[in-house]
């Protein structure tokens, strides 16, 4: 039997737990975000159903805007107790087949699972997941944890087009056509060679402009792309590590060991903009200083410091700092969250603050 990754991806999950409590909106559109009332400001969008993703309403937009679009739509508060709870039935139903799942949020997690037959487990572990739930959910197969995440974005096309995507392998049962989909060395370029390098598991938009500054567009140009110019634009790591993506490479390793945490943040949107000076470093000073406080109280030191704002404009830009020493001492960190806020240039009100503070790894603090 082969080692494969499967990538296990919850269809629409907070939308999907408040309709499972709620069977009566069953093909409505559903918002979830904020307190569930789209006429208070500076709330933001949890997740919406599929019917109201074609309004054009989607997770991280302002509530009062998905309200714009789709007024007629059933606006829920957030609920993140409940959440948790649906994702451990969902995880807890996972482990009881012979697989490691690997946790990485409420709504995915990687498996990893030796067998001749991926596309049949994760026809398994799906039929599982709605008996024991309720819920759906989208599996990618892949030989690695990178192919396997990008995977799961097809089988959720194919679920929702039913077509399958050009160079898919069929399935070997009607009932896996949609929903299940595997990429992997075999046929990641044809599927992949003539894509943008923005679909790829970890180029946002600003790495995009960047590599299209090198001329790579497409990632067969990134699989093409002569390493050592990335390692001396993206550093000799994080170079390496681009080239690598464009062919699809990435970690088979699965493990069930929880992953130990390495930041933590606390953000703030402001009810009204702040504007003034005093007060916007009397607010970061208090986040700064709550944040160092959880982190205190969890037993863990602190090496490094980045500071967010958001303008009215939802410019966000985003400046860090290592500290010249770790330290769990809030005034240090709330200091060096001050000093950060000076090399912004601000001109514009700020609607949101932010502050992250990174743990010293445990290994190196003993």
């Amino acid at each position: 039997m082969s080692w494969w990754v499967l990538h296990v991806d919850m269809d629409q999950f907070i939308a999907a737990v408040e309709i499972r409590r709620r069977p009566e909106l069953r093909g409505l559109p559903v918002v979830v975000g904020g307190s569930g009332d789209p006429t208070q400001p500076r709330q933001v969008v949890a997740t919406a159903s599929y019917e109201a993703r074609e309004f054009g309403v989607h997770s991280g937009m302002p509530v009062r805007a998905a309200y714009k679009k789709c007024p007629q739509a059933v606006f829920l508060p957030s609920d993140p107790a409940t959440y948790e709870a649906a994702s451990t039935e969902v995880m807890d139903t996972l482990r009881s087949f012979p697989v490691v799942v690997e946790v990485w949020g409420w709504d995915e997690c990687f498996v990893g699972a030796e067998t001749d037959d991926p596309e049949a487990l994760a026809g398994q572990l799906r039929e599982a997941v709605v008996e024991q739930t309720g819920l759906t959910c989208s599996v990618g197969i892949g030989d690695n944890k990178t192919r396997a995440k990008l995977a799961t974005g097809f089988a959720k096309h194919e679920r929702s087009h039913a077509v399958p995507f050009e160079g898919a392998e069929p399935a070997r049962d009607a009932s896996l056509a949609a929903g299940v989909y595997r990429l992997t060395a075999a046929n990641w370029r044809e599927v992949m060679d003539h894509r943008p390098i923005r679909d790829l598991w970890g180029i946002g938009s600003r790495m995009e402009k960047n590599l299209n500054e090198l001329g790579i567009t497409t990632v067969a140009e990134l699989a093409a792309a002569d390493v050592d110019v990335l390692k001396k634009r993206f550093g000799p790591n994080m170079g390496a590590w681009y080239a690598a993506l464009g062919r699809g490479l990435g970690d088979t390793h699965v493990t069930d060991v929880p992953r130990e945490p390495v930041s933590r943040s606390h953000e703030e949107t402001f009810a009204a903009d702040l504007v003034e000076l005093p007060d916007i470093e009397r607010e970061l000073r208090r986040i700064a200083e709550e944040v160092t406080r959880e982190v205190v109280a969890d037993g863990r030191t602190i090496q490094r410091v980045w500071v967010k704002l958001r303008f009215i404009s939802f410019y966000t830009p985003i400046k860090s700092r290592k500290l010249k020493a770790p330290t769990q001492d809030p005034e240090v960190i709330a200091a060096t969250a001050l000093e950060l806020l000076q090399k912004f240039e601000i001109r514009r009100p700020i609607r949101l603050l932010g502050v992250r503070v990174e743990f010293v790894p445990p290994e190196a603090a003993k």
